[in-house]
C-alpha cells in the first residue's frame, strides 16, 4: 500500500486533461450566475431559470448522443466535446468585450456545456475502462476523486479572488483555456484506439438505441437500486444548496466570505476519503464500503436545519460538511468502479450517458420544487426536509454483493 501504483503513461495523460478541466471548471464556480447578476442585473427568477434550464436542456440535447457515440472511438469524441466546450465558452467573454452579451447567450451556452459535459464524461468512463486493467479501476477512481475535491478546495477562493481583480468574466476564460489544454492531454494518450464493433448489421441510430442505456439500467439488480440511490442522494443535496445561501447570507448575516470558507475547507474531507477508499475496500470488500459509507453520507445534511447565527453556527456547518464530504469521498470511487464492473463494454457510454442525463433532470426538478417549497414555508424547513428524506435513501442500496466468490479471491483490490 505505501507505494505508488503506476497505471501507465497512458493513463497519466488521461488523468492530467481531467486534472487541468477540473481545476478550470472550478476556478469558474458560479461564474454564468455570477456574471448575470454582476453583468446583466439579473434578478432571483432569471438565476433559478439559468441553472435548472440549462442542465435541463443540456441533459436532454445530450440523449442521442450518447448511443451515437458508442460505436465511435472515445478519445476524439472527447477531444471535440473538450474543443465545442472551450468555443462556447470563449464566446462569453467576446460578447462581454464588444458590449453584446446577453441573457439568453448565458443560457444558450449553459446548454451547450452541459450536452458536452454529459457526452464528455460517458465517453470517458468507456476509455478508462479500456485504458486500465480491471483490478486497477479503484485506483484509477480514487485519483480522480481526490484530484475533484483538492479542485473544489482550491478553486473558488482563487476564482473569487480573480473575479475581484480581473472583472466577471475572467474565469470563464480560464475555464475555456482548461479545455483547449484537456484536448491536448487526450491527444497525447497516442497508442491505437480500436474502432468499437456494433452488434447489429445497421450502423445508424435506431430510436431503441437512445432508451437502451435506461433499458440496461433498470433491468440490472444492482444498477437499478443505485440508480435510485444516486439520483435521490444527489438531487436532494444540491437542491438544498442554494437555500443553504439564503439561509446564510440572506437571513443569517454571515459574509459571503465565511459561507465560501464553510464549504471549501470540508472538501479536504473528500480528499481524506478519497485516499481511503482502496485500503477499505482491500479489507472489507467493495460492497460492504459501499453500503456503509453509501449510507453514512444520507447521515450528515439534516444538521444543516439547525445553523445559528455566530461561530457556532459556521462551525456546525463546517463540521456537517466534512462528514458529508469525507463519506462521499469514500462512496463516490468505489461506486463508480463497481458501476463500470457490471456495465458491459459495449454499453458503457448509453448507460453513463442515460445516468447523468437522469441525474442533470432530476436535480433540475428537484432544486425548483425545494425553491418553491422554500418560498411557501421557509429555507430552514426545505433544508430539514431534504435531510429527513436523505435518512430514507440506505433503504435503496443493493443489499447483495454481486461480485463472484471467486472474483473476489482475484481480485480483493477492488471488490
Amino acid at each position: 500500500m505505501g507505494a505508488r501504483r503506476s497505471l501507465g503513461r497512458q493513463f497519466g495523460w488521461l488523468w492530467a486533461a481531467y486534472t487541468v478541466s477540473t481545476f478550470g471548471t472550478r476556478l469558474a464556480f458560479d461564474a454564468f450566475p455570477l456574471i448575470a447578476i454582476l453583468v446583466l442585473h439579473a434578478g432571483p427568477t432569471e438565476v433559478s431559470v439559468l441553472a435548472a434550464a440549462g442542465l435541463a436542456v443540456g441533459a436532454a440535447v445530450a440523449v442521442p448522443l450518447g448511443p451515437w457515440v458508442e460505436f465511435r472511438r472515445k478519445r476524439p469524441v472527447m477531444v471535440a466535446m473538450d474543443l465545442i466546450r472551450c468555443a462556447a465558452l470563449l464566446s462569453v467573454p467576446a460578447a462581454f468585450a464588444l458590449g453584446r452579451l446577453s441573457f439568453v447567450q448565458l443560457l444558450f451556452v449553459s446548454v451547450i456545456v452541459v450536452a458536452a459535459d454529459i457526452t464528455f464524461n460517458a465517453a470517458g468512463g468507456a476509455s478508462l475502462k479500456a485504458l486500465v486493467e480491471p483490478q486497477d479501476l479503484l485506483v484509477a477512481n480514487g485519483r480522480f476523486e481526490a484530484t475533484n475535491w483538492t479542485a473544489t478546495v482550491l478553486g473558488p477562493p482563487l476564482g473569487g479572488a480573480a473575479i475581484g481583480l480581473f472583472g466577471p468574466v475572467v474565469t470563464v476564460v480560464a475555464d475555456a483555456v482548461s479545455y483547449l489544454l484537456s484536448a491536448v492531454g487526450i491527444r497525447a494518450i497516442g497508442g491505437r484506439e480500436p474502432h468499437p464493433a456494433r452488434t447489429g448489421t445497421r450502423p445508424r441510430l435506431r430510436a431503441g438505441d437512445l432508451l437502451d442505456g435506461w433499458r440496461y439500467i433498470l433491468t440490472h439488480p444492482t444498477l437499478r437500486p443505485l440508480f435510485y440511490n444516486t439520483l435521490l442522494v444527489n438531487s436532494l443535496i444540491m437542491a438544498s444548496a442554494p437555500l443553504l445561501a439564503v439561509l446564510m447570507v440572506g437571513h443569517l448575516g454571515f459574509a459571503p466570505w465565511q459561507y465560501a470558507l464553510a464549504f471549501a475547507v470540508p472538501c479536504l474531507g473528500g480528499l481524506i476519503g478519497s485516499r481511503l477508499a482502496r485500503r477499505l475496500v482491500a479489507r472489507f470488500g467493495q460492497h460492504k464500503v459501499m453500503l456503509t459509507f453509501g449510507a453514512l453520507r444520507a447521515c450528515w445534511s439534516l444538521g444543516l436545519a439547525f445553523i445559528s447565527p455566530g461561530a457556532a453556527g459556521l462551525v456546525l456547518v463546517m463540521t456537517v460538511e466534512l462528514g458529508l464530504i469525507t463519506c462521499m469521498g469514500v462512496f463516490n470511487p468505489v461506486f463508480s468502479t463497481c458501476r463500470l464492473d457490471l456495465t458491459e463494454s459495449d454499453r458503457v457510454t448509453r448507460t453513463l450517458s442515460a445516468w447523468s442525463v437522469t441525474g442533470k433532470v432530476t436535480t433540475a426538478v428537484v432544486t425548483g420544487l425545494w425553491g418553491l417549497l422554500a418560498g411557501f414555508t421557509s429555507p430552514r424547513t426545505a433544508i430539514a426536509l431534504a435531510g429527513l428524506l436523505l435518512l430514507t435513501t440506505p433503504l435503496l442500496l443493493p443489499r447483495r454483493d454481486p461480485t463472484p466468490q471467486h472474483e473476489r479471491e482475484l481480485a480483493p483490490g477492488c471488490t
